[in-house]
């Protein structure tokens, strides 16, 4: 006859604990034996997660690629136009504007333009008049690329000589629409020949460039009747002086009638256009959860379905010496797991879409470390959220309940 301890027997009866290791192999066991339907409900979480984490990366990659843009081109630029006379009309700019800015001791440089509206240019001189596609032909000044920070993807600007004789440098959209790539290239301009010496690249705090037709100031003047009032002023100054020359610079172009100009900062509507687009980012985060949301719902879904179709297996696993506890436990990891799955693939899709975004625009991929880890701990507690009810309805199970269903 055998005697047994009072502690052998208390052994016996209490459950042992499932380690980490154990929890994570039976968790996982469920998802292992129905591969179709946990891709189904992963790919739910995945969409959401992806969203959320393109948008931001796109957005940092785009911020990064202004923030660039910016520092290349500078704050400094002021430019000066014609505002409006008592009776609402365009007041024009004195003659002598341009000279006075550039007599302003913080200035560095000063540039201007001055619409030519008497003439228009077309590829040859057998186009429709009214066919110019909206090319705007302009008299400029030497000093307007430094002034403005303009860069040129072919040929060169107009020098002293050049400005003097019909030569023309076109904006970017303005070549392609004129179908012209390289300079020597001859257009009808203002009912003459004029040979396109440079084209420039896209000004992003100038786009009306874009679309202009650049010929010298002295040009403009003898050869398309220009009146020689500038319609835009551009000025570069000391960056700590900026708001110095701003408060000034309107009485200096038109002394007699300041209050009849206007004087901006380009990099401004820039920053207003930036704010626009981030506000279109938090639309979009907002999208993405709704959409996590939904995956998560898909989560409680498949939980659920679990729990009914697993019954017997529960049942036995109770009868065999498994608390409420380690059922409830096995049941949450598993959902834990699946969302997890779903948000780790769901972070790497985000993270690769938005690279090759970035990428094919030109600008450096920004992928906030943070994104990914509010993503992934994200999807987690969405997924403990799903699975906690139907772990706790698994964990209630009586073992003769569920070995007694079908």
């Amino acid at each position: 006859m055998s005697v047994h301890s009072p502690h052998s027997r208390r052994d016996r009866m209490t459950p042992r604990r499932l380690s980490a290791v154990d929890t994570l192999r039976v968790g996982s066991g469920g998802l292992r034996v129905r591969p179709a339907r946990v891709l189904l409900s992963a790919l739910g979480i995945a969409i959401g997660i992806a969203a959320m984490v393109a948008v931001v990366a796109i957005s940092s990659s785009s911020q990064a690629a202004f923030n660039a843009q910016l520092a290349s081109v500078g704050t400094n630029l002021l430019t000066v136009t014609p505002g409006k006379d008592f009776v609402g009309k365009n007041a024009p700019l004195p003659e002598k504007s341009l000279d006075m800015i550039s007599r302003i001791g913080p200035v560095d440089s000063a540039a201007a333009t001055g619409v030519v509206s008497t003439a228009k240019v077309y590829r040859n001189d057998h186009i429709p008049r009214e066919a110019s596609g909206g090319i705007g032909v302009y008299g400029a000044t030497p000093g307007l690329p430094r002034t403005v920070g303009l860069d040129l993807t072919a040929g060169t600007w107009l020098n002293g000589a050049q400005s003097r004789y019909p030569a023309v440098v076109l904006g970017a959209t303005a070549a392609e629409i004129l179908g012209i790539t390289t300079p020597g290239s001859q257009v009808w301009l203002g009912g003459k020949w004029f040979t396109v010496t440079g084209i420039l690249a896209k000004a992003p705090l100038a786009p009306e460039l874009d679309t202009a037709a650049l010929v010298g100031w002295d040009a403009a003047k003898t050869v398309l009747g220009f009146d020689g009032r500038p319609t835009e002023i551009y000025t570069r100054s000391d960056d700590s002086k900026v708001d110095q020359v701003r408060d000034v610079l309107a009485a200096t172009a038109n002394p007699e009638n300041p209050s009849q100009v206007s004087v901006s900062r380009p990099s401004d509507a820039l920053s207003a256009k930036q704010a626009a687009n981030a506000a279109f980012t938090n639309l979009l985060v907002g999208i993405g959860g709704i959409a996590l949301l939904v995956g998560g719902v898909g989560v409680a879904n498949t939980m659920v379905i679990a729990v009914l179709e697993r019954r017997g297996e529960i049942g036995l696993r109770r009868a065999l010496g498994a608390t409420r506890a380690q059922i409830r436990t096995q049941f949450l990891t598993e959902s834990v797991l699946l969302s997890a799955l779903g948000g780790t693939g769901g972070a790497a899709l985000g993270a690769a879409v938005s690279a090759g975004y970035a990428l094919s625009q030109g600008w450096q991929v920004v992928v906030p470390p943070w994104v990914l880890a509010v993503g992934i701990t994200a999807t987690m507690a969405i997924g403990a959220l799903a699975g906690l009810w139907p772990a706790v309805r698994a964990a209630r199970l009586a073992p003769r309940e569920a070995l007694a269903s079908p």
